[in-house]
């Protein structure tokens, strides 16, 4: 019975284990023309407390994670960098949903505001240099993953 025991018991941690990995993350993937589809992992801004706070007083972000903004309409919004110290580029994603804009290489601490001309109803915050090095571009199909309320898109 121990030999039992002493062979299930780590089998059931790495099953347990397993299934929490597979778990998908919430994600945006961008779909730039001409080049391959690029995912980012984000962390959600739903209420106005979330999206006031933002990605301030952060250290770093990954390469490939980010902060997705969720509006309930559609708006011409403006951001600013107050409190944050990383660089960033501002993604613009409008309701269909596809990349309405874009505000690259935003400064630390910069009082902006940054937006654009247009309305959108996303914005997602990446690091700078994200949306060059990808060929992230104004009309590129957008998709969230595992974001409530998006399940079809």
């Amino acid at each position: 019975m121990k030999t039992l025991r002493t062979l299930f018991t780590p089998l059931l941690a790495l099953a347990l284990l397993c299934t929490s990995c597979s778990e998908e993350k919430p994600s945006v993937v961008l779909h730039p023309a001409g080049g391959p589809a690029v995912r980012v992992t984000v962390e959600l801004a739903r209420t106005a407390g979330q999206r006031s706070m933002g990605l301030m007083y952060r250290k770093k972000l990954g390469a490939s994670h980010g902060m997705l903004f969720l509006f309930e309409q559609d708006e011409k919004h403006r951001f600013t960098m107050r409190n944050t110290s990383i660089p960033l580029d501002m993604i613009f994603i409008d309701a269909s949903p596809a990349v309405a804009g874009i505000v690259e290489n935003t400064k630390p601490y910069a009082n902006g505001p940054f937006g654009i001309d247009r309305p959108a109803r996303y914005v997602l915050e990446v690091n700078a240099g994200f949306c060059a090095r990808h060929g992230i571009a104004s009309g590129d199909r957008v998709a969230f993953v595992q974001i409530p309320g998006f399940e079809a898109r």
